[in-house]
């Protein structure tokens, strides 16, 4: 039972390694794509419920998320018609997270990662996502998720740099 939180997340890391090998969109795909997603979602509240929290947990699911968002990126962006205006709005995002991570390095002398509930609302957002594309116009729904990453992105800089993670 102590490590069950652990190899829940083990799983997601081996559905994200194991959806390079399906196309994108295919059933193969969503089946995998949605166990690592919902194991995200269930990892943690596992740890909680079993007293099973631990750093190790923590960076293991950090490790998780990074792979899974890889692939997904991966797999999904090649298929993806994506604007230039909605490229450059992803790449601005992308660089706030890197100021980030090198601003939790300078103030806080660690690798720092913020769980607030806009940082998992926005994750939640990103997750339903794909599963999206079939019925909402890609440029609508993308600024939606856009709009919301940037603000969690930005409140996140704000919380390393006042000291106040989650």
């Amino acid at each position: 039972m102590k490590s069950l939180a652990n190899c829940i997340t083990a799983i997601r890391i081996l559905c994200s390694i194991a959806l390079l090998f399906f196309p994108a969109f295919s059933p193969a795909f969503y089946i995998l794509y949605i166990t690592a997603g919902v194991s995200d979602m269930v990892d943690g509240w596992v740890a909680r419920r079993t007293h099973t929290a631990s750093e190790l947990g923590a960076k293991l699911d950090t490790i998780a998320d990074i792979v899974f968002v890889v692939v997904c990126l991966v797999k999904l962006l090649p298929v993806l018609d994506i604007t230039t205006w909605l490229w450059v709005w992803i790449g601005i995002i992308a660089l706030i997270k890197i100021i980030n991570i090198i601003s939790g390095f300078i103030v806080q002398k660690r690798f720092v990662s913020v769980h607030s509930l806009m940082n998992k609302f926005t994750g939640l957002l990103l997750f339903v996502f794909p599963l999206t594309i079939s019925f909402l116009d890609l440029k609508y729904s993308a600024a939606v998720v856009c709009f919301l990453a940037t603000f969690s992105a930005i409140q996140e800089g704000h919380f390393i740099r006042t000291n106040k993670t989650v």
